[in-house]
């Protein structure tokens, strides 16, 4: 299908790109464009206006700063799975990215992108809740750092305001927790059937801390804070239990390929074997 028609800009700084959306409450930025095009394409998104940020310098990095690793808006999927920083200090995001479509795809996707569409099967919304990550959105006004547990709001929807524009994500660095990522790939779309993202911290043989965030299942991503709650403070025994609630209290998604009855089972699945392979790599 062909897409409607739309104004173009190509700025070639943030503040440039900061002034048209401003102007513009209307306007959409394309990063990536991998989840974008194609729904511009199925005519499922229609902005008038498109803001090209992809020359602008200075949105891709990955450094540390402090306690935290910070990720520019425009590094790729392929840079984030790749880097050894993120692989040495805090290596969840890496697993995750790994995981993402096909080598084109990693190649040209970036993490500001993907987050800021909120594809309710994306793989990076698990990893950043269970990271407990800060993500910064800029405007004219200045920066706002929203926490990952408020930023998705619903089915391609965040927190993002009309005139902001993501720009950075901060992680912390998980050095001494177990953490991982596991998924059931859909086989046409690459999309997370399911996606489980694990962080965790041991104490005296017992849970000190756990984060699970989850995606596929609900209309956004969310964390299972009745699985956390099931095993924080206990020894890590058999997952089975905990697991069974990782879908406790949502509306299970359904479609043609995964009945929300499946989904709900694969989740269950797919935490206890997050939980395990977390608990196995604890230091």
């Amino acid at each position: 299908m062909i897409m409607t028609n739309f104004d173009y800009e190509s700025p070639r700084s943030l503040s440039e790109a900061l002034d048209l959306m401003s102007s513009r409450e209307d306007a959409k930025i394309l990063a990536g464009g991998h989840s974008l095009l194609p729904a511009m394409r199925l005519r499922l998104a229609n902005p008038p206006l498109l803001v090209d940020i992809g020359r602008i310098g200075g949105l891709s990095y990955i450094r540390e700063s402090g306690d935290y690793i910070a990720i520019g808006a425009m590094t790729t999927h392929f840079d984030i799975a790749n880097s050894q920083l993120l692989q040495r200090q805090s290596p969840l995001l890496s697993l995750a990215a790994a995981q993402i479509g096909d080598t084109q795809v990693r190649n040209r996707g970036t993490i500001g992108g993907s987050l800021a569409q909120a594809h309710p099967a994306a793989d990076y919304p698990a990893a950043v809740l269970a990271l407990d990550a800060d993500i910064v959105a800029s405007s004219r006004s200045g920066e706002r750092v929203i926490d990952a547990a408020d930023f998705f709001t619903g089915m391609f929807s965040t927190a993002l305001q009309p005139s902001e524009i993501l720009t950075e994500v901060r992680i912390p660095k998980t050095t001494g927790q177990g953490v991982a990522y596991k998924k059931h790939h859909h086989p046409a779309s690459g999309f997370a059937v399911v996606g489980v993202a694990v962080r965790l911290k041991m104490s005296g043989g017992k849970t000190e801390s756990l984060a699970v965030g989850i995606t596929g299942v609900s209309d956004h991503a969310y964390r299972a804070t009745a699985v956390e709650n099931e095993l924080r403070g206990k020894p890590l025994n058999d997952f089975s239990a905990a697991a069974a609630k990782v879908a406790q209290g949502v509306d299970v998604l359904g479609d043609y390929y995964a009945s929300a009855d499946y989904r709900a089972h694969l989740a269950a699945v797919l935490t206890r074997r997050a939980l395990e392979q977390a608990a196995s790599k604890k230091a």
